[in-house]
C-alpha cells in the first residue's frame, strides 16, 4: 500500500522518526514556548504526543494487520486522540495546577509570621525566614518601627515594598489570669 507515493509502513516510520526528533528539540527549547498564550488544544506537548502516538500506532497496525490505508489512519488517529486526551486530563492539567499552587504572592505574605535569621539593624537590611506549605524561603527585611531586631526573633510582616519585607517584632499575648 502506498500513501503520497511512499509505502504506508515507511510513511508511518518516517513520521514517527520526525515527530521523535521534534519532541527532542521541544524538550531542549521548551522555554521558547513558555511565554505563548495558546489555547490548551494547541499545546506543543499535546500536538507532538498526538503525532508520535498516531505514527507509532499506524506503523504497528501496518506491520501486524492487513487493513487498508484509510482504516489504519482512522484507528491510529483515534488511539492517539484517546491517549493524548488521557495524558492532558490526568497529567498536564494537574501538573499546571500544582505549579500554580506552590507560588506565594507578596500580598499573601502580609500578616504572616517569620523568624529573623540575619539580625535587622536600625537603618539596614536583615533576612527573615518564612515557612509555608510549599517550603521554606528567606527574604530581605527592614524594621518597620526603625528599631534593631536581633536574630531568632519572631516577626510579623507588615508591608512589602520592592521585594523587601517591612517587619515588626511579634509579641504573643499570654493568657490573662
Amino acid at each position: 500500500m502506498e500513501f503520497l507515493g511512499v509505502e504506508l509502513a515507511d510513511f508511518f516510520l518516517y513520521s514517527l522518526i520526525i515527530s521523535g526528533i521534534l519532541t527532542f528539540f521541544f524538550i531542549l527549547f521548551n522555554d521558547l514556548f513558555a511565554g505563548l498564550d495558546l489555547p490548551d488544544f494547541l499545546n506543543p506537548t499535546l500536538i507532538l504526543s498526538f503525532l508520535t502516538i498516531a505514527s507509532g500506532s499506524g506503523y504497528v497496525l501496518v506491520s501486524l494487520t492487513s487493513l487498508r490505508a484509510l482504516p489504519i489512519f482512522f484507528i491510529s488517529f483515534a488511539i492517539a486522540f484517546i491517549l493524548v486526551s488521557i495524558i492532558n486530563l490526568f497529567v498536564l492539567v494537574p501538573l499546571s495546577a500544582a505549579h500554580e499552587s506552590l507560588t506565594i504572592t507578596e500580598d499573601e505574605l502580609k500578616g504572616r509570621l517569620g523568624k529573623v535569621i540575619t539580625s535587622v539593624p536600625v537603618n539596614g537590611y536583615g533576612e527573615v525566614l518564612i515557612t509555608s506549605k510549599s517550603g521554606t524561603f528567606s527574604k530581605p527585611a527592614v524594621s518597620f518601627d526603625q528599631e534593631a531586631i536581633p536574630s531568632e526573633t519572631k516577626v510579623l510582616i507588615i508591608d512589602i515594598q520592592n521585594g523587601v519585607l517591612h517587619v515588626s517584632p511579634h509579641e504573643e499575648l499570654n493568657e490573662l489570669g
